[in-house]
């Protein structure tokens, strides 16, 4: 979320015009979302495997913006709405695990088999805390907690990604390490939470 109105009023100035012009060309919002998605997980899959660190950060950062770009599309157009949510959140966990497998790729293919560890347990508690969310959501309750959310992970791996491409050593491993643990963490945290929600009541008494 961008809550500075400067950050805003910059963001909409380079998104709105791009946005209009593609409308203008009858290019779907939905469109934009498959595309940007098959673009990151492309080059999550192709560049961080060979250790191209530097330019996949750079480029996913680019592609980043077909997530506002999709968005803003969709208002533009007035068909905001529960598809376009639900299809933009679905592929967003594509791209995620993308990016965790290309690194653990990386671990596999450079001989650092705990990056690949790491890099697997970050992705399996990255996918858990998404689906205890929906899940909870699901069955009538609210799982809005947590230490490791989206934002956190990808931030934190984006820049240890970086970090690793000009040369700082270990922030890798470290950071995917934390990543998995954090995950951890946030999985137990909306597990309580939700159990707090929805702890069966007691049975009344049936003396007498």
């Amino acid at each position: 979320m961008l809550n500075n109105p400067a950050a805003r009023r910059f963001v909409s100035g380079a998104v709105d015009p791009v946005a209009r012009g593609l409308l203008r060309i009858h290019v779907s919002p939905d469109a934009v979302t498959v595309v940007g998605t098959v673009a990151a997980v492309t080059v999550a899959l192709v560049c961080l495997p060979q250790g191209w660190f530097v330019a996949a950060v750079l480029i996913l950062l680019f592609l980043t913006l077909s997530d506002l770009l999709d968005g803003t599309m969709a208002r533009m157009a007035g068909t905001s709405g529960p598809w376009g949510n639900f299809l933009d959140a679905t592929l967003d966990r594509l791209s995620d695990g993308a990016i965790f497998a290309g690194v653990a790729l990386f671990g596999a293919f450079h001989g650092q088999p705990w990056i690949t560890a790491a890099a697997a347990l970050a992705l399996v508690t990255g996918q858990v805390t998404s689906y205890s969310k929906a899940r909870a959501e699901a069955v009538g309750a609210t799982a809005n907690v947590g230490i490791a959310e989206r934002a956190e992970r990808l931030i934190i791996l984006a820049v240890a990604v970086l970090l690793t491409g000009f040369g700082v050593p270990y922030i890798l491993p470290v950071a995917l390490w934390l990543l998995g643990a954090l995950g951890l963490v946030t999985i137990g945290q909306r597990i309580l939470t939700v159990r707090r929600q929805l702890k069966p009541t007691s049975p009344p008494s049936s003396d007498g």
